[in-house]
């Protein structure tokens, strides 16, 4: 009988679907099969349900195949995924990036010890398996794993374990590979990318790595980072976003309230006039900069006036693209035992921060109309700007080009491109 490869499913942020295909290659090379591996999410309680019933769902699917589960969720509640009787293994998030622990899992049987979940705190060795990129378009580095804060509300650092970095010099070197491989884009990924570089000889900043991919990796198109920390920006880097064109202007920024009390609640290092001068900052240093944000709604204790500075810090730090998150208790987490807010005043304080963010965006794109981007495509007919604007084509691009496109207008919320031949028309 014909043996299957494993099948994989991610849940929770980019840098999970990075660790996915780490997993993937090694699985491969340790010769597994007839396998379900599902990386989970431990960010909310709605997203552990949520990788439980893709748990089952799978197991639906595929009755003849092992159940392998890791990620977040597995690391914080080992327990409860082992107790399902869809799973066969459950795998703590360091010991899934071991080449070993797949090795090991080839050989499974069914009497084997099913948890394999060690102190995430004691990790200390840099951020794990490297691969050379994922997707056709762009390419994601894990340059740095876990988190050194302990914010009320998030239970990530006991799945993520505490802050490590990549060095520098691993970093540039497979970036270089990527871009001898042909990507025109790389995004730095890491928990708590602006942390980068404390546990390393130096302590280094963020901007620091940036400067030196920069210098060292010429042919580099453009190189993008995700989710950083505002109150963290090095001087490093804020130079480079004055000063450097091939680092895309788009920051996401881990927000989470515009309210001072909130924010101290929460735990969090900044102020909310902190996060307005950052963006003042930077849109002074790169005009063209846009900005994403992580905003909670409906955080223990938020009153309507407090939920109003949220709403109002769109406007004020000028955010174009929100990822709203209705808060949902943690066990385990200090915000789970403070004074909830309803779940329908939940509900609809995000509905109305969605529809401020919708019009936020709205606002960016129609912006757009009548300018040249270059444009990295995603897909055939699909790409995005610098500014990580969607934009659509009405013919077949090559997949992973840069395509000089004159944005001619928007329809169903993304940007209507036209590629620029030589000399600036636009092609046919």
């Amino acid at each position: 009988m014909d043996r299957k490869a494993p099948l994989f499913t991610t849940l929770g942020c980019r840098l999970n679907a990075y660790e996915t295909e780490a997993m993937r290659e090694m699985a491969d090379a340790a010769g597994l099969s007839d396998a379900v591996i599902v990386n989970t999410c431990a960010v909310t309680a709605e997203a552990v349900r949520k990788s439980q019933k893709e748990i089952r769902r799978l197991r639906r699917d595929n009755p003849a195949a092992r159940v392998i589960v890791t990620g977040c969720a597995a690391q914080t509640e080992p327990e409860r995924f082992s107790g399902m009787p869809e799973v066969d293994l459950v795998l703590g998030n360091a010991e899934k990036m071991a080449p070993e622990t797949w090795a090991e899992a080839a050989d499974f049987i069914g009497d084997a010890e099913r948890v394999r979940v060690d102190d995430i705190m004691s990790v200390r060795d840099t951020a794990g398996h490297l691969i050379d990129g994922f997707g056709r378009h762009r390419a994601y580095v894990q340059v740095q794993n876990g988190c050194d804060h302990r914010c009320t509300f998030c239970i990530i650092p006991y799945g993520r374990g505490n802050s490590r970095s990549v060095g520098a010099g691993v970093v540039v070197d497979q970036i270089k590979r990527l871009v001898d491989r042909g990507f025109n884009e790389v995004v730095l990924t890491g928990v708590d990318l602006t942390s980068w570089g404390a546990d390393l000889p130096g302590q280094p900043k963020l901007g620091d790595l940036v400067r030196r991919i920069l210098k060292l990796a010429p042919d580099l198109p453009r190189l993008r980072i995700s989710s950083i920390d505002s109150i963290e920006v090095d001087e490093a880097l804020m130079e480079a976003i004055a000063t450097e064109p091939r680092l895309m202007p788009h920051l996401h920024l881990s927000l989470q309230a515009g309210d001072d009390m909130i924010l101290k609640r929460m735990k969090r290092r900044h102020l909310r006039d902190d996060a307005i001068r950052f963006c003042e900052e930077a849109l002074s240093l790169r005009p063209d900069m846009t900005f994403g944000a992580d905003i909670i709604a409906g955080f223990p204790t938020e009153t309507e006036a407090m939920f109003e500075n949220s709403l109002k810090l769109v406007d004020d730090c000028r955010l174009t693209w929100l990822h709203v998150f209705p808060y949902s208790p943690r066990p385990g987490t200090p915000a789970a035992r403070m004074p909830q807010v309803s779940g329908s005043v939940i509900r609809d304080r995000a509905a109305r921060l969605r529809e401020k963010g919708q019009v936020a965006a709205a606002a960016h794109l129609a912006a757009q109309v009548g300018h040249v981007r270059d444009v990295l495509t995603e897909g055939p007919r699909i790409g995005r700007t610098p500014q990580f604007a969607e934009v659509a084509f009405n013919t077949d691009m090559p997949e992973g080009a840069l395509v000089q496109t004159r944005i001619a207008g928007v329809e169903g919320g993304r940007l209507a491109g036209r590629a620029v031949a030589a000399g600036g028309k636009d092609a046919a």
